[in-house]
């Protein structure tokens, strides 16, 4: 590779993600010519199979997956557990998405593992190689983006001698990258039409996707679900032997009380076995992130937790739910005489509608409103469930790391409500004017602020700094 000098060591972790960069990357709209779980199989064996290193938990859907990922990680902390965790996208560094619980691993430990995935790269060392990994005569033999930063991960898991590794899929399940462990338990969030072109274009077909997860044996967490979603989980689950815990039947959640510095309720479970982990009991139990949709995340998570690990405390489940650190949902972020601000990275119709819904819940109708998402998103929709909620809307360019079409959102605004939404309707291509024009107008009208959508909007909001400082306020 050009510029590449045999012995040369990484010093920092920001060298290595900017070393990956140069791999293929679908999330830039850099596209494989096919996915192949071969290709990380063979990677990982290079590597000395470091997703072995450790048990794992394993988590798919089409939202809520990363919140369910955070919350077992922090609670395994609160355990006493060196929690390995793997998560996607980053809002602010890409330490975000490989972590160690709720803290980024020592810099050492990036290093070492960069280290050992770059000479991997380059000389090919293994199987008999004879190219390096850039320069195969196969395309098709070249790895992605995230393929590289998930065996990154599973070494700095190994390096890190973590206990057990907690691991959200980037897209799908059945030839997403992480699919390659064999994990104490699936948990699938969720499901809604996301990525169609990759994972078919009807609920079932995305959740056949999804339920490629589910391993021999292994017990599946489920999420509330439609029939045909359902359907697809419970015949897969069957064929595969798993055990099914799904979470309307097993547990629910009561006495919700959603206010602006997180989530109280009581968590119920429905299990016949008064000796067993899921006995008839209730937990009373506080998240610090707003909305019906995180109790239910969080109920999701206990359930993963206390199947895979049954002799798992009551106060550890309690500590690491209060403790968790989640970028971007629903996050209240403002300067100390300024209106809120939250951030919340939601991009499909029924995610936008809890973020609208428990928005307007805390702070009111008719406020201002930030948006902006990829182009493959149903923008559509979610302008006809925003739009009679807010009093004035910035359409802006998600940044710059995904494709996107803001006047394409920006007519599906502005025509929505059979066309009321053109009065409140602004395109702003540049995404740092739009935020400065969108927190200024919440200053100036004493309204508060929603950026939602793209999680690469929520980012570049995240880091603007300057007019509102972007502190963290929980």
């Amino acid at each position: 590779m050009k510029g590449y000098i045999p012995g040369n060591r990484f010093s920092s972790s920001a060298e290595i993600f900017s070393w990956l960069s140069r791999f293929i990357n679908l999330e830039n709209g850099q596209m494989l010519k096919t996915f192949r779980l071969e290709r990380m199989e063979a990677l990982a064996e290079l590597a000395g199979h470091p997703e072995r290193c450790a048990p794992s938990i394993h988590i798919a859907g089409s939202k809520g997956k990363g919140s369910v990922t955070s919350m077992i990680a922090s609670v395994l902390e609160a355990d006493g557990c060196r929690a390995a965790r793997y998560m996607s996208p980053h809002v602010s560094d890409y330490r975000e998405r490989i972590s160690l619980g709720n803290s980024f691993f020592d810099e050492a430990v990036y290093c070492a593992a960069g280290d050992i995935l770059r000479d991997l790269a380059e000389s090919g060392a293994g199987a008999g190689r004879k190219e390096s990994l850039f320069n195969s005569a196969c395309e098709n033999d070249v790895p992605s983006f995230y393929e590289m930063l998930t065996l990154l991960f599973f070494l700095c898991a190994k390096i890190s001698r973590c206990d057990i590794m907690v691991i959200e899929t980037g897209m799908g399940g059945r030839l997403d990258a992480t699919n390659i462990v064999d994990p104490l338990a699936s948990v699938i969030t969720l499901i809604e039409l996301e990525h169609t072109s990759f994972l078919g274009g009807t609920i079932g077909e995305v959740a056949g996707e999804k339920a490629g997860i589910i391993k021999k044996g292994r017990p599946l967490i489920l999420a509330r679900q439609n029939a045909e979603a359902f359907d697809v989980f419970g015949k897969r689950a069957a064929m595969n032997n798993s055990p099914l815990f799904y979470y309307p039947d097993t547990a629910t959640v009561e006495n919700v009380r959603i206010h602006q510095n997180g989530t109280d309720f009581t968590l119920l479970f429905h299990g016949k076995d008064t000796a067993g982990p899921l006995r008839n009991d209730a937990m009373e139990l506080f998240i610090p992130v707003p909305g019906m949709v995180q109790a239910e995340n969080a109920a999701l998570a206990v359930l993963a937790l206390k199947t895979a690990f049954p002799g798992i405390g009551e106060e550890a489940i309690r500590r690491g739910l209060r403790q968790i650190k989640i970028p971007a949902r629903f996050e209240k972020i403002s300067g100390r005489d300024d209106p809120p601000l939250i951030i919340d990275g939601a991009h499909t119709p029924e995610s936008i509608s809890l973020c609208a819904e428990t928005f307007c819940s805390l702070y009111g109708e008719g406020g201002i409103l930030l948006f902006g998402c990829a182009a493959d998103k149903n923008a559509k929709a979610m302008a006809e469930i925003l739009l009679p909620r807010f009093s004035q809307v910035f359409i802006t360019t998600p940044g710059t790391f995904r494709i996107s079409n803001p006047e394409k959102v920006f007519t599906a605004f502005s025509a929505g409500l059979s066309g009321q939404g053109e009065g409140k309707t602004l395109l702003v291509n540049d995404t740092r004017e739009a935020i400065k024009q969108a927190l200024e107008a919440g200053r100036e009208r004493g309204l508060p602020v929603l950026c939602t959508g793209s999680f690469y909007l929520i980012s570049e909001v995240r880091n603007y700094g300057g007019y509102y400082g972007c502190q963290n306020t929980g």
